[in-house]
């Protein structure tokens, strides 16, 4: 299948906003939210997800919120793509399986810190990690 719903591109707009934010200590998801422009309930579902995965911890009560569990440098948007959406490309045929195999080599590739990079590099922002 050569489908991504909108899980996908919503989960990686808010795991970006997430590495922007640092390594601040938990970061509400409603902040993460309303930053990234995603739907709360929806993106509370993704990252319950991610968390159950390993990609994501999170911290309940007053100041709680999400972190990574791992590097962003360390998670591919193929990682992401699969876990919410499915094996890429599992039953692609012919030419569509050869889109398929590029697609994933493309999001192989991509790590959450290489988007969020290449988003301040075209919006003109410095980023600074510390």
């Amino acid at each position: 299948m050569l489908s991504i719903t909108s899980k996908s591109p919503y989960a990686v707009r808010a795991l970006v906003e997430l590495h922007r934010c640092g390594d601040t200590g938990p970061i509400p998801i409603a902040e993460l939210a309303r930053r990234a422009g995603v739907p709360l309930q929806f993106l509370e579902q993704l990252f319950a997800t991610l968390r159950r995965a390993g990609l994501l911890r999170s911290q309940r009560g007053v100041g709680g919120g999400y972190g990574f569990a791992r590097p962003a440098a360390e998670i591919t948007v193929l990682e992401v793509v699969e876990l919410l959406d499915g094996t890429f490309g599992e039953d692609a045929t012919g030419v569509f399986a050869q889109a398929a195999a590029a697609a994933r080599s493309v999001f192989a590739a991509a790590t959450i810190a290489d988007v969020a990079a290449a988003e301040a590099q075209a919006s003109g922002a410095t980023m600074y990690h510390i």
